[in-house]
């Protein structure tokens, strides 16, 4: 329970239904949805599709989305991948033809075909009670009509300004007069709004067969680019089957490969194998073994995760609790493993490479309803405005899920024709025996594995409620250096300096989240809203 003379909010409470998002307006569309009669899902949709429009730095229609759906009637758990695949023209051989080493990570070279829409559709035939014609109505209304820029979106606006004003089509709907909207002030995408209203009517039909998607193919080709009719056309989302581990009771789900959710899985079972509930929370010895855990899992995840279509992943493996006692004893409390770190994981082959830079943007909502059907959902341009690209008169800017791929022959992630990338997405739902109980998920890029992992233990570990858990302040290794939020404390920096990390300020605040807890025992739900980004959570 918070200390009410501190600064913070409570966790919000209520018996019916409940949303978390990380926009007021997309909160009151899905809300609104909820009221009506709809299910999680069918507001899940309402609230993505209007934080494409009023979040446009980290979301859109042309980007990617996964999907976990806890269906009340069967009790059963449904994954639906919602990535989209290199243009058919995209070879290695292609790119190093151009003169490329990497996939560069902006423009229309690092875009991949977009996944949401055709996932949102996908997922509402199966499980939704209402269509696209209802559920885009009020992302059609602040498209037209205009949105309050809200203060955390117009700060990251601002920092893509010199990325949207080199793409012509780009500057003439993101920017305004050359700058980005001022937090206060209204802004409207009519462009967008008549892609929605073609959507709306047509289905995804319109997006990957119709007027949309010729639009962006010829947009592509202007630029120099990759795209064609039958990348759009031959698109489709795929249902999965969740992969799991086991932490202190719980079972905690996330999407498999070619998401790094496996990262999140891998860290929690090296924690396991100690008592991090024992430890000082944000003392030096905490955040140490906490780092190293994240370390060696994102070592075996550059080396590992890539689409599973075109390789054999050794998921059992990496997931193996063995696995995990091996992983813990490689770490050493008396100073930080040295960069790179080797994998340990020998008996299984393939070559390493460092994976790209990742994200700081995305969204992620969480939505329960009467009925205790469960949606976590996450939905991402990638970087900040994805590629920067916007597809001409469409007002659809395209995202950058290329960069997520390397050019080196025999990685299994090397980029290749209708191939997914690796990539940083993933939703996160956790169960007591066969009932959810939690439903969550991080923003942040190459932080949502060690944010998953840090959120949960930070509220079962150390027995925080869902908005402490979540405001926590963070942490990140990358790149070998470990960056700190301001609120960590000077003496733990120096004490894990004394260890060998290299310790700076982290440039901005790591993602976002929002959360969801069922108490089965008195039937309420309590959900919570991150503070680094608008949102909030409601319910009734």
């Amino acid at each position: 329970m918070r200390d009410i003379q501190r600064p913070g909010r409570s966790v919000v409470m209520c018996g019916d239904a409940m949303i978390a998002t990380s926009q007021p307006m997309a909160t009151q569309a899905g809300l609104e949805v909820l009221k009506s009669g709809g299910n999680a899902l069918d507001a899940a949709v309402a609230a993505v599709a209007t934080l494409c429009v009023t979040e446009p730095q980290s979301t859109g229609i042309g980007g990617d989305c996964f999907i976990l759906l806890h269906e009340a009637k069967t009790g059963k758990l449904h994954g639906l991948n919602g990535s989209g695949r290199a243009p058919a023209k995209a070879t290695a051989d292609e790119y190093r033809r151009r003169g490329h080493r990497t996939v560069p990570e902006r423009g229309i070279l690092s875009v991949t075909v977009p996944g949401a829409v055709d996932a949102w559709q996908t997922a509402l035939e199966r499980f939704g009670t209402r269509g696209l014609d209802t559920l885009l109505q009020p992302a059609i209304h602040y498209a037209e009509d205009g949105y309050a820029v809200t203060p955390v979106v117009a700060q990251f606006w601002k920092r893509s300004e010199k990325l949207l004003a080199d793409n012509p089509d780009s500057s003439r709907t993101l920017l305004v007069n050359g700058k980005a909207p001022e937090a206060g002030t209204r802004h409207r995408r009519p462009e967008l709004g008549a892609a929605l209203r073609r959507i709306a009517k047509q289905g995804k039909q319109a997006f990957y067969q119709g007027a949309i998607a010729e639009e962006a193919v010829r947009a592509s080709r202007a630029a120099g680019g990759l795209l064609e009719m039958e990348d759009f056309s031959s698109h489709r989302s795929e249902w999965v089957d969740p992969i799991s581990t086991d932490y202190r009771g719980l079972r905690l789900f996330e999407i498999p490969p070619n998401t790094q959710g496996i990262t999140a899985l891998m860290t929690l079972n090296i924690l396991e194998q100690g008592q991090l509930g024992a430890m000082e929370h944000l003392s030096a010895e905490y955040l140490h073994l906490f780092t190293e855990a994240h370390k060696l899992s994102t070592a075996e995840r550059d080396k590992y995760v890539a689409d599973p279509e075109f390789s054999r992943i050794p998921v059992a493996a990496l997931l193996s609790k063995d696995f995990a006692a091996r992983q813990r004893g490689r770490i050493q409390d008396s100073h930080a493993l040295p960069y790179p770190l080797a994998s340990g994981l020998p008996e299984v082959s393939a070559p390493a490479s460092p994976a790209h830079a990742l994200e700081r943007d995305t969204v992620y909502l969480t939505c329960v309803d009467k009925d205790r059907n469960c949606v976590s959902f996450i939905n991402s341009l990638y970087m900040a405005f994805g590629s920067g690209f916007t597809a001409g008169t469409s007002g659809i800017t395209l995202q950058n899920r290329g960069a997520g791929f390397v050019i080196e022959d025999g990685h299994f992630n090397s980029i290749g024709p209708r191939k997914r990338p690796l990539h940083t997405l993933f939703p996160a739902m956790a169960y007591r025996g066969n009932r959810p109980i939690l439903c969550f998920g991080v923003m942040g890029g190459q932080y949502q594995a060690m944010g998953h992992a840090y959120v949960f233990t930070n509220w079962l570990d150390f027995g925080m409620d869902l908005q402490e858990a979540l405001d926590a302040p963070r942490f990140l290794p990358h790149r070998g250096v470990l960056s700190v939020e301001r609120p960590i404390p000077g003496k733990t920096r120096k004490a894990l300096e004394a260890l060998g990390h290299t310790v700076a300020p982290a440039e901005v605040p790591f993602g976002g989240g929002q959360a969801i807890y069922l108490d089965w025992e008195t039937g309420l739900l309590h959900g919570a809203s991150d503070f680094r980004k608008d949102g909030y959570a409601m319910g009734y």
